[in-house]
């Protein structure tokens, strides 16, 4: 007997899958929409036929509230689906731009430090503190990351079971 890896296994690893089916757009959207219906006591969502973005429903709402976004297309006579697992966007960009500032304030400070020391001068004796403190803010933000992921876990497994349970039974191996 052979075992194979399907499209949903790779989940485990990246939070991204990308799979073939023999359905027309309208098709797929109208299956996702019925079995959406079907278990609207566990997931909400808004499905069109280019988009859908299912998210868990859930008595506290925390912001890292994970939600599963499907993206289907036209590819050469097959339809193309990408889903993307994790917070929404506005999360996304809100903690890439924390890390961003954190980093380049930190770049910024020992960049001061460094130059100072070479040219010394004693203009900038807090450089050093404060490039340490922005280590400290990468630090919890990422620390603030990791905490919503381990919290968002439940609700990441009923997002594959939808994954496998609504889309898998369309795949078509290319």
């Amino acid at each position: 007997m052979e075992t194979k890896e399907t499209t949903l296994d790779k989940i485990r690893t990246r939070p991204r899958f990308k799979m073939y089916t023999h359905l027309s757009k309208e098709t797929y959207a109208e299956n996702l929409k019925k079995y959406l219906t079907e278990h609207q006591d566990e997931f909400t969502g808004n499905v069109n036929t280019e988009v859908a973005t299912i998210s868990v429903l859930t008595k506290d709402d925390n912001y890292w509230k994970p939600c599963l976004a499907l993206r289907t297309e036209l590819d050469e006579e097959v339809t193309v689906i990408r889903g993307v697992f994790g917070p929404s966007s506005a999360v996304w960009t809100f903690f890439m731009f924390l890390y961003f500032l954190f980093s380049i304030s930190w770049m910024t400070f020992f960049t001061m430090y460094y130059v100072e020391n070479q040219i010394n001068s004693h203009e900038y004796p807090w450089a050093l503190h404060a490039s340490f403190v922005m280590l400290f803010f990468i630090a919890v933000t990422y620390a603030a990351a990791r905490f919503g992921q381990s919290k968002a876990k439940a609700e990441m497994k009923k997002l594959r079971k939808f994954a496998e349970e609504s889309t898998l039974k369309f795949e078509k191996l290319v």
